[in-house]
């Protein structure tokens, strides 16, 4: 087949305006022809198309499909036009091209690719849309409306809403009387609605429309298309690029911009013809700083794609230094036919390799090479499909590369399509045949195409040149007109179905069915069709529990366990027949009783009092009727204290107010046409037990006590679950639980009692109902205990016949008291206790008489009281009787060790301890000499003496010594002893000098000093006017003093007392003579002082304080307030004032106030006021106090015990002492 040249490909082709640009991944270089593959860009070339439907743009070689089509600077448009690049336009058409181009560009139709990677992206946003605006189509002239909403329960405020055209264009600038934005909000269902209308549309208003709305860091976008359909004669055309510019003035659109001018449908003004100007040369040959300016001029709105475009066009190719003539960019041959290749090389000697989709090409008899001078000649002969290919050659380090497409001759319909009728159910085959074999043959029904696949009815069957379309069941949808299409030619048929005559075989039956069993309607016709199925008018659907069968002619609806709600009229309607079937079910059931709430015995169990209303569920069809019985007496419905209730699917009995005496059985009868049922029910009415009878203490101790009692004698009906005990002390009212966890037993231990106090106690019996009313006191009981044992008990003296024991009280005696002591003593080897002491001791040292010398006893002691005697106390170790020499030691006080001092008239009363055995001899001296025992007393004992002066007087003083003697050991000591009396008066006293205000004064020590040191003088001074004495100087050491400021114009005299530890002497020496203060001629007059008045309003000056305390333990409250007159002071607890409450106590001193809380306890929490009041105001302070520790309010109420109980608790807590509790 001959080359087609170039002049002929272009001859071909038609200008047509250039496409919007692409992203900058997705563009294609001007004049390139399209590829196979996507992502293959193409340079540029004229190459004949194969299909107008698959042509490509930005030079003129065809796509191989409709799919991969690409823009390359071009995208086909509605007529699917070829276009050339700006460079191959044919003159004259440069500038229109270029403003059409312009005109989409400003449109902003993007691709159908990134419409889907839009579409993509949306599925992926959040989703703020509740309802997203549809696409739609309008006529000309009309208006639309779309309508965006968005649910705003999880919004805090209006989200933002943003419609556009195209990829960029907002729409909200261009809203006029052509667009209009509407937002409205409905408060009850919250909801956002966002409306776009627009007025009189036009055909350039059509294509893809986005719509975002955002919220914070949220965001959805929809998009959707707008379709304008001509409504009478054709569009007139519309220079694009002027619908850019601003309309002229005095028209009604003027001052509308862009978008304004596309929403218009304005009249063309005619225009005088201007030159043609190709503005991509002006723009190729402008500065960069005049593109802008350009733009403008000539409507250029889309300035990056202008920009994007330019810088395409000014690529420039480079000179190739091998290829003199490279290949052209595509070729075209029809499939057999014959195809050549050639290029002329820059140098003949340079070696020249062809390609294939990359792989190297050599001679065959399909592929023939020719060298004819510098070309390289490469034939493709026979060329089929898969020659349909990219082809390069290399020549040294270059290349270029071409794209052969391989157009096939069109298939012709040789065996027409016939017209064919049929029933329904048949297999139906439609046949016609093509001028080749396995040709690609496409079947159409009423002109839409038929896809046969696993699932479908349709099947295409090949033989050959033969075509078959098979219809397996036919049915009278598939009547229409069935056409098939090759590519050089169409044939068509008329299919007619029609429904074959039906006959009812066997019809359906009525049934009468008992609940639970099986159902099955069955009929069957003449013809293998289908039906439909209804109940009661509606269709039945096919569950797990009713099935529907169908075999060949017969039809079946079963079910498995009938029910009452299947009972109904069944119809069986045969697909395309107005024949119906019908079929009544009737569901009867015997009445049955539902007992399973009630238990395996069926009892029913009532508190006395309460009304009873027992539902028994019921069940029976058609429903039964129910009769209740007691002892063969019919229970009556009406409005009696014991009646029945009957409803269609339960039966009541109700006793309105319980009584013991409506215990027994109760029976239901019930009745129906499918049969009867019976049933017995056993109601036990209860209540709470009788109160026990008053319980025994049968033991007593210190704390506690051991009580028992008797069960009630009626138990309320209901088993005993146990027992609640109280306690109360016998001169009160109040009883305190002792137990919240019910008691099992009849017996019982209360503790945490105080000893000696009476009590009484008294049991609550508890069952399921409630608890008992309680039970008499029990007698008074006092709780006694034993003392402890005595404690340090110790041999005191042991002689050849004789053992003398002391011993100290025990540490715990109780409130039974002590009584006395018993002591006991066995001999080693032998465990016969012996009572020493034949009646009750109450010292603390015994002496054991009548021994055996040289033995050993054990002995022991025993403390007695009411209660009984306390355990015994033991001495560790035997004890040999033996009498034992221990020399004499005198143990003298710490305080004795220096001079013990005395004052005249004070008692002296000195305790020497000693020890030594036998008894010592004891020896009194006074500075040598015996003492005088009728001035001083002498008392001795086993252990210590005692020295006692009534009234000591000076002549007591001295040194005292003390000899203690054992046989042949004397142990000695000494004690001084110094009684000493008030100084006299100093000597004489006498003035030394007078000057000014001044007097000097001096004396001379006492004669007697009072048997102790002088510690000072104490100097006063006396008007002689008055003779009243003052002090002047207390504590004075000197013996010499000046009185200073004394009045001018006065006399005065002096006197001065001695002073040592014992105090002033009591006489004082005064002056002979007087001091004199004269005047010097002044006039002194006194001062006149008003009287100052301290009167205050109260003022807190240290305030309370935020203070914890701990359960049990004293807390004090602190503060102090001034004020004058003295204010009145009261505390407050929670705003409540305190009076008279021992828990409390309150004092004040010196402005101190004090709250003191005894033990208190969680209860005792609260905040605290102190109030001070005086005439001239009042103030107050509060402080919060939080007790830790104890039981508190909250824990007892968790655990069950009545609020009035745990009032009662703690106040008693409070009231009593820690041991109580």
């Amino acid at each position: 087949m001959p080359e087609p040249t170039k002049k002929e490909e272009n001859e071909v082709l038609a200008p047509a305006p250039a496409p919007p640009p692409e992203e900058p991944n997705k563009e294609k270089e001007a004049g390139t022809a399209p590829a196979k593959e996507p992502n293959k860009e193409k340079e540029a070339g004229p190459a004949p198309a194969k299909e107008p439907s698959k042509e490509k743009e930005a030079g003129p070689a065809p796509a191989k499909e409709p799919n991969k089509e690409k823009e390359a600077g071009t995208s086909p448009g509605k007529d699917e036009e070829d276009a050339s690049p700006p460079g191959a336009l044919p003159p004259g058409l440069g500038s229109r091209a270029l403003e059409r181009k312009d005109s989409e560009w400003s449109i902003g139709e993007p691709p159908a690719g990134e419409e889907q990677d839009k579409q993509n992206a949306n599925s992926q946003l959040s989703t703020l849309f509740v309802e997203k605006p549809q696409g739609g189509a309008v006529k000309v002239g009309e208006n639309i409306t779309f309508i965006a909403k968005v649910k705003a329960e999880d919004l805090l405020r209006k989200p933002t809403v943003k419609w556009f055209k195209g990829k960029w264009m907002d729409l909200a600038s261009k809203a006029g009387k052509h667009l209009q934005l509407k937002e409205t909000f409905e408060r009850h269902s919250r909801v956002y609605t966002f409306e776009m209308q627009i007025i009189k549309a036009k055909e350039n208003y059509a294509g893809n429309y986005r719509c975002e709305v955002t919220y914070k860091d949220k965001f959805d976008s929809c998009s959707f298309d707008l379709e304008v359909h001509e409504s009478t004669g054709t569009t007139p055309n519309i220079d694009i690029r002027s619908a850019f510019k601003r309309s002229g003035e005095g028209q009604d659109d003027a001052g509308e911009l862009d978008f304004s001018g596309l929403l218009k449908r304005r009249e063309v003004k005619p225009q005088e013809e201007q030159p043609e100007v190709d503005v991509w040369e002006l723009l190729k040959n402008a500065k960069p700083s005049e593109y802008e300016k350009i733009a403008f001029q000539y409507g250029i709105t889309d300035l990056r794609g202008m920009l994007r475009r330019l810088k395409r066009m000014r690529r420039v190719e480079k000179k190739s230094a091998a290829f003199a003539r490279i290949l052209d960019p595509a070729y075209q041959v029809d499939k057999g036919g014959r195809v050549r290749f050639v290029v002329e090389l820059a140098d003949p000697k340079l070696e020249v390799k062809w390609y294939k989709n990359g792989q190297e090409i050599r001679p065959s008899t399909k592929y023939i090479f020719e060298h004819k001078g510098c070309e390289r000649i490469m034939f493709i002969n026979n060329c089929v499909l898969t020659d349909d290919s990219e082809y390069y050659v290399t020549a040294g380090d270059e290349k270029c590369s071409t794209e052969l497409f391989v157009r096939e001759p069109p298939v012709m319909v040789t065996k027409q399509l016939e017209d064919t009728k049929a029933y329904c159910g048949e297999r139906v085959e439609l046949e016609c045949e093509v001028s080749e074999d396995d040709a690609n043959v496409k079947w159409f029904k009423n002109g839409e195409e038929i896809v046969p696949g696993p699932k479908s009815r349709y099947h295409i069957r090949v033989e050959g040149k033969k075509h078959i379309l098979v219809i397996d069941g036919a049915t009278k949808a598939d009547t229409a007109e069935y056409s098939v299409m090759t590519t050089g030619g169409q044939s068509s048929a008329k299919l007619s179905v029609d429904l074959k005559p039906l006959k009812i075989l066997t019809p359906l039956t009525d049934q009468t069915v008992n609940l639970g069993k099986e159902i099955c309607l069955k009929c069957e016709v003449s013809e293998n069709i289908t039906g439909k199925w209804t109940k009661n008018g509606l269709p039945v659907q096919e569950t797990d529990h009713l099935k529907i069968v169908h075999k060949g002619r017969i039809h079946k609806l079963v079910i498995a366990n009938a029910l009452v709600e299947d009972e109904g009229d069944y119809v069986f309607t045969p697909d395309a027949y107005s024949v119906t079937l019908p079929a009544k079910v009737h569901v009867i059931d015997p009445p049955k009783i539902n007992l399973d709430g009630l238990g395996a015995d069926n009892t029913v169990t009532v508190i006395a009092g309460n009304k009873l209303r027992l539902e028994i569920p019921i069940s029976g069809e058609p429903p039964p009727k129910a009769i209740w019985s007691r002892a063969d007496k019919a229970i009556m419905e009406g409005s009696g204290r014991i009646r029945a209730e009957n409803y269609p699917d339960s039966t009541t009995l109700v006793i309105d107010i319980a009584e013991k005496d409506d215990s027994g059985v109760y029976h239901i009868n019930l009745k129906n046409e499918a049969g009867e049922a019976h049933a017995s029910i056993n109601i036990k009415v209860v209540d709470i037990p009788d109160p026990p009878v008053a319980p025994n203490v049968t033991d007593v101790g210190d704390d506690w006590c051991i009580m028992t009692w008797e069960p009630p004698l009626y138990d309320g009906g209901s088993p005993i679950l146990g027992y609640f005990i109280e306690r109360k002390k016998k001169q009160s009212s109040r009883w305190m639980r002792l137990n919240f966890d019910l008691c099992k037993e009849t017996t019982f231990e209360p503790k945490k009692m105080i000893e000696g106090v009476a009590y009484e106690v008294r049991i609550f019996a508890v069952n399921a109902v409630g608890i008992s009313k309680p039970s008499m006191p029990s007698k008074p009981f006092v709780p006694l205990a034993v003392t402890s044992p005595p404690t340090l008990l110790t041999v005191d003296s042991v002689t050849d016949t004789t053992v003398t024991m002391k011993w100290r009280p025990p540490d715990q005696i109780g409130a039974a008291g002590l009584d006395g002591y018993v002591l006991e003593y066995c001999f080693e080897g032998t465990d016969d206790w012996i009572v020493a002491n034949t009646e009750l001791i109450e010292k603390t040292k015994f002496t054991i008489t009548g021994l055996p010398t040289d033995s050993r006893i054990f002995v022991r002691v025993k403390a007695v009281n009411a209660a009984g005697a306390s355990e015994p106390k033991y001495y560790s170790q035997p004890i040999l009787v033996k009498e034992i020499i221990e020399p004499p030691k005198i143990r003298i006080p710490r305080h004795l060790k220096q001079t013990y001092i005395r004052r005249v008239g004070e008692a002296i009363n000195l305790v020497i301890p000693f020890q030594g055995k036998p008894r010592p001899e004891l020896i009194w001296t006074k500075d040598g000499a015996p003492i005088d025992k009728n001035q001083i007393n002498i008392r001795n004992s086993e252990t210590d003496t005692i020295i006692f002066i009534r009234k000591a007087e000076r002549s007591h003083s001295g040194k005292y010594d003390l000899q203690v003697k054992v046989e042949k050991f004397v142990e000695t000591a000494s004690i001084d002893i110094r009684v000493i009396d008030r100084p006299g008066p100093p000597q004489l006293v006498k003035i030394d000098d007078v000057w000014g205000e001044n007097v000097a004064l001096s004396w001379t020590p006492p004669r007697d000093n009072g048997n102790t040191a002088i510690t000072g003088y104490t100097i006063q001074k006396a008007d002689k006017k008055s003779m009243e004495w003052f002090t002047v100087i207390e504590h004075y050491h000197r013996t010499n003093a000046t009185i200073t400021e004394l009045v001018i114009g006065n006399e005065y005299y002096f006197r001065v007392f001695a002073e040592n530890m014992c105090g002033l002497s009591e006489d004082a020496t005064m002056t002979k003579e007087s001091a004199v203060i004269a005047k010097d001629g002044k006039i002194y007059k006194n001062p006149v002082y008003e009287d100052f008045d301290f009167s205050e309003a109260p003022m807190f000056t240290q305030p309370l304080v935020n203070t914890y305390a701990v359960a049990g333990y004293n807390a004090t409250l602190n503060c102090s307030v001034r004020g004058n007159p003295k204010p009145k002071i009261t505390w407050m607890k929670n705003k409540v004032a305190i009076i008279d409450d021992p828990r409390y106590r309150m004092f004040s001193n010196q402005g101190v106030c004090t709250l003191e809380i005894r033990k208190p306890s969680p209860y005792d929490g609260g905040t605290y006021c102190c109030k001070a009041v005086n005439d001239l105001g009042t103030v107050e302070i509060e402080c919060k106090l939080e007790v830790k520790g104890g039981l508190s309010f909250c824990r007892l109420l968790l655990q069950g015990v009545p609020p009035n109980i745990i009032d009662s608790y703690l106040r008693d807590l409070h009231s009593s002492s820690p041991e109580e509790y």
